[in-house]
């Protein structure tokens, strides 16, 4: 008779097209990797992962040393030759002077602006403002929805309740209109405020986000050893819990990210 039972695999025996290294991660093998180390690898491993590490790091060093970054009265100057808000002499009509066959920089590779200020600068500049309102949205709403989420998946009923309904009334706000309202109003401050005001009202998904993997969570074994163990709850929440939704915290704060930036975009066009 043919013997239908599956091969069983021998150590040392790996499947197709997976590397030693590889299959040492997944298990994390004998030496015991931790979390870090496992992120670290499979991160330096990932070559898409590499290019989008190579190029926001290329687009921040070419945003602040070109012009400059300016912290209120403070504004060091960058290698550019050109300033965001000075207007100089229009050259070649304001048309762009770079071109890729042949190769060519010129003074204006972005062109320039109907009063001569150049397009590049101004690129630049707007960059800078772009970069910190997504930096200081995806900080602000990722610590308020992270502390929302966690806190209402882990004690549940009244105090989920009583959080995931303020959670409703904030989304309920209309984002651009407040963003619109509040910009006007303290529109002065500059991009700070406004990127302040953002963060305190996008973090309502990723709050529920966080509060359904703390619901499943909790139950684990992991959890009831932890309360054994005599772990008082901020301890479980923080050391044992939080480090389990990491991976939906940090996808979710990226999107956060992204969506500042497109509702700065859309703020910026109505004024």
């Amino acid at each position: 008779m043919t013997n239908l039972e599956p091969p069983v695999q021998q150590p040392g025996h790996h499947r197709p097209g997976v590397t030693d290294d590889e299959t040492s991660i997944e298990l994390k093998d004998i030496a015991g990797l931790s979390q870090g180390q496992i992120v670290r690898k499979r991160f330096f491993r990932h070559r898409g992962a590499l290019v989008a590490m190579f190029v926001l790091v290329f687009i921040i060093l070419l945003a602040f040393t070109s012009v400059g970054p300016q912290f209120g009265s403070f504004k060091p100057g960058g290698w550019w030759q050109f300033t965001w808000n000075i207007a100089v002499a229009i050259e070649n009509g304001g048309r762009p002077t770079l071109s890729l066959f042949p190769f060519t920089f010129g003074n204006h590779p972005f062109g320039q602006d109907e009063v001569g200020r150049d397009i590049f600068a101004v690129v630049m500049r707007g960059t800078q403002q772009s970069l910190m309102i997504m930096v200081i949205v995806g900080g602000i709403a990722t610590i308020i929805g992270t502390v929302v989420g966690a806190v209402s998946g882990f004690y549940r009923g009244v105090t989920d309740a009583v959080l995931m309904r303020f959670t409703d009334v904030i989304i309920t706000i209309p984002v651009i209109v407040i963003g619109a309202v509040l910009g006007r109003r303290f529109g002065i401050s500059g991009a700070p405020v406004l990127a302040l005001i953002l963060g305190l009202v996008l973090w309502t998904g990723l709050a529920r986000l966080v509060r359904g993997e703390f619901l499943s969570l909790r139950e684990r074994e992991f959890v009831d050893a932890a309360r054994v163990a005599g772990a008082r709850d901020a301890r479980i929440i923080f050391r044992h819990i939080l480090p389990n939704a990491i991976g939906v915290i940090i996808v979710n704060s990226t999107l956060l990210m992204a969506a500042a930036i497109l509702i700065e975009t859309g703020l910026s066009f109505l004024g």
